[in-house]
């Protein structure tokens, strides 16, 4: 399996089991922010030894690594849907962008098949991105309205059951009658 396969599974993974729900505060978020600019010089800096295709492959992993990064760490510190999302569509535009460059290194028909290629990997990973965001927020729907029926449903049970006690309450009279009734409210929720 290549990288960019490799990256699409993990997003795809780290989609679909909320692995971004961990709380970060403020400090930790700058904290992070600032590692990922140090991370992203040092990468640079790097790369300046370089030269060609490969130095420019190489300023494009570290670019697309910050990014990522930054997108990541959005998804951690505000864990919504939407920012796994824009992680996922970082990741793959990032992985797409290398593996154009390296495409560089191809000639004629190769390279177009390369290119072609890497789009094909991007445009999936965009796509599972979309659609895991897609059947979240159907879930979220769907748990909503489940739990609102059976709220409703416990509500028509409980109403049902205060019915049968008031009925039953009508075997009694005077105070006996009104410490029942009392009793029934008390025990369904009535006031």
């Amino acid at each position: 399996m290549n990288r960019v396969a490799l990256a699409a599974c993990a997003s795809a993974f780290l989609l679909s089991t909320g692995a971004w729900s961990a709380e970060m505060t403020k400090a930790e978020y700058k904290a992070g922010k600032d590692r990922i600019a140090v991370d992203l010089k040092a990468a640079k800096e790097t790369c300046k030894s370089l030269a060609g295709n490969a130095k420019d492959v190489c300023m494009l992993q570290a670019e697309g690594k910050s990014k990522v990064g930054k997108a990541d760490l959005e998804a951690v510190y505000e864990p919504t849907v939407k920012h796994r999302y824009n992680a996922a569509e970082a990741r793959a535009k990032a992985d797409y962008a290398v593996a154009k460059e390296r495409c560089d290194d191809a000639a004629g028909n190769a390279k177009g098949v390369c290119v072609k290629e890497a789009k094909a990997v991007e445009v999936a990973a965009l796509a599972d991105a979309k659609t895991q965001m897609k059947v979240t927020d159907a879930n979220n729907v769907a748990t909503e309205k489940k739990y609102d029926a059976k709220k409703d449903a416990a509500s028509d049970k409980r109403d049902a059951d205060y019915a049968v006690a008031k009925e039953k309450c009508g075997t009694f009279a005077g105070d006996a009658k009104t410490r029942c009734l009392d009793d029934a409210k008390a025990a369904y929720g009535k006031t």
